[in-house]
């Protein structure tokens, strides 16, 4: 029951989110303009399902869902309703000359209008294209990356809150301001910026043997032993694509990064994932409080499935039933307020005749839901 058309949120007073989107969008307006004018639907095509999978559905529209539903008709909720309803309006007028049944069905229920293919085809804005709002959110991107593969290699489940996550100091001026993203995505307790990297890992370099071999010749050898005395201060400056005068055999070059294989291995207890440029250290132990939090969680979220397969409506409130081991009994006495809100449950009560059982983090686990009178 909202009309986005009715809302008028100053460019300036929408959250950071909202502008990078409308900094995507218009930089995508742009460039399929110039792919129309010249015939060119492949790339047409391979750009908006990458806008609209990636930066629309995957982060815009999931990072933005607790002000979709917000209580409140605010000013946060009328700028994520506005954005989203702008860059849908003007897909769908991108999209009309390629899946022109589809666009217009979408453009007619979503505006009221005739018809899409009625409409001017999108301009674009150049004032809302930011390349530095785009630059830090696709970095912050890439660190929650970096940091999923590391939970998948050490088989730690998202819902599995962590205590911290370490990243390289040199980006914290840079997206300081975004650490809640980076927490919430990567289910943390804290992010810490750091800036002396061997601490927590020890780096190896080699030199890339495909890049250099030719160019040093015998000399590579010789090469390799310098690579193995550089200073920590040495390998971050080749890490921020800085260059390193080295003599080597009389002979002096200028070496960067693409010349050298730096290698991590984290320290015990962290374990470490890097590019070429960035890294993310997660702490891995897992504390006792952290791992009733990971139950209650993985509670939650069978909960959830639970009121999707019996069609609760959003806002139905529960009564939640359970039966499990003294573990799980634990995480859902010490998490309890948390399950509640999170599931709409009025009460949690303990009930052994349950039969459905489920599996949460390897604890047999009987779960009940029931709809509110």
């Amino acid at each position: 029951n909202v009309d986005p058309t009715e809302y008028n949120i100053d460019y300036d007073d929408l959250e950071v989110l909202d502008k990078w989107l409308l900094s995507k969008y218009n930089r995508l307006s742009r460039n399929v303009n110039n792919y129309m004018d010249n015939y060119d639907l492949t790339n047409t095509v391979r750009d908006i399902q990458t806008f609209v999978s990636e930066d629309l559905s995957n982060w815009y529209i999931r990072r933005n869902r607790n002000r979709f539903w917000s209580s409140e008709l605010d000013n946060s909720k009328k700028a994520v309703y506005q954005t989203t309803y702008e860059v849908l309006e003007g897909i769908c007028r991108l999209i009309a000359p390629i899946v022109p049944f589809v666009s217009e069905e979408i453009y007619t229920k979503l505006t009221g209008k005739e018809s899409v293919h009625l409409a001017d085809y999108p301009t674009y804005n150049e004032e809302y294209i930011n390349d530095t709002i785009e630059n830090r959110m696709d970095l912050v991107r890439d660190l929650i990356s970096l940091g999923r593969n590391i939970r998948e290699e050490v088989k730690i489940k998202v819902r599995q809150p962590l205590s911290e996550c370490l990243i390289d100091g040199k980006n914290e001026s840079l997206i300081s301001d975004l650490v809640p993203l980076i927490e919430e995505e990567l289910n943390v307790k804290k992010v810490t910026f750091i800036n002396n990297l061997g601490d927590y890992m020890t780096f190896t370099v080699k030199p890339n043997f495909k890049e250099v071999g030719a160019l040093f010749g015998s000399s590579i050898k010789t090469f390799a032993n310098e690579l193995l005395n550089l200073s920590m201060s040495d390998i971050t400056k080749l890490q921020n694509n800085e260059v390193l005068k080295m003599n080597i055999d009389g002979t002096e070059y200028d070496v960067d990064i693409n010349y050298v294989d730096i290698r991590n291995n984290s320290k015990e207890g962290f374990d470490v994932a890097s590019d070429t440029n960035n890294f993310v250290i997660l702490n891995t132990e897992l504390t006792e409080e952290l791992v009733l939090e990971g139950l209650a969680r993985e509670i939650v979220s069978k909960v959830q499935n639970l009121r999707k397969t019996n069609d609760f409506e959003i806002s139905d409130r529960i009564t939640l039933s359970y039966k499990s081991d003294e573990e799980v009994n634990k995480a859902i006495e010490e998490f309890k307020e948390f399950i509640m809100n999170e599931t709409l449950s009025t009460d949690i009560v303990e009930d052994s005749s349950l039969s459905e059982a489920f599996d949460i983090n390897g604890h047999e686990c009987y779960l009940k839901v029931e709809k509110n009178a």
